[in-house]
């Protein structure tokens, strides 16, 4: 079991940026893959980024250059990075870990982006 915990969303105007944290409850050393998803009201819940335990990375099209991902095995922590923020990147942000065939997800975090 993981208990995944999200911090770091808020409230910023267009153009600004905002750090995500999710932090488990467990060592993330030997998660195959950790990512985030969003969820806007109304849409279906999309893959924002993700990175494997080898660190490699992978971006939804929509936020490529502009999100980055990353992971610190020390703290059992994995970041989103996120510059350059719109109004369509409102949603609630949440955390998702995979273990073999286990899919782990947090409670979410809400981050609104004002025009």
């Amino acid at each position: 079991q993981v208990q995944l915990v999200e911090s770091g969303g808020g409230l910023v105007q267009a153009g600004g940026s905002l750090r995500l944290s999710c932090a488990a409850s467990r060592s993330i050393f030997s998660m195959n893959v950790m990512g985030w998803y969003r969820q806007a009201p109304g849409k279906q819940r999309e893959l924002v980024a993700a990175i494997t335990s080898s660190g490699t990375t992978n971006y939804g099209d929509s936020v490529k250059g502009r999100f980055t991902i990353s992971r610190d095995n020390a703290k059992n922590t994995v970041y989103l990075q996120m510059n350059s923020l719109k109004p369509e990147d409102t949603a609630v942000y949440y955390c998702n870990a995979q273990l073999s065939m286990l899919y782990y997800w947090g409670q979410g975090t809400q981050v609104t982006v004002s025009s």
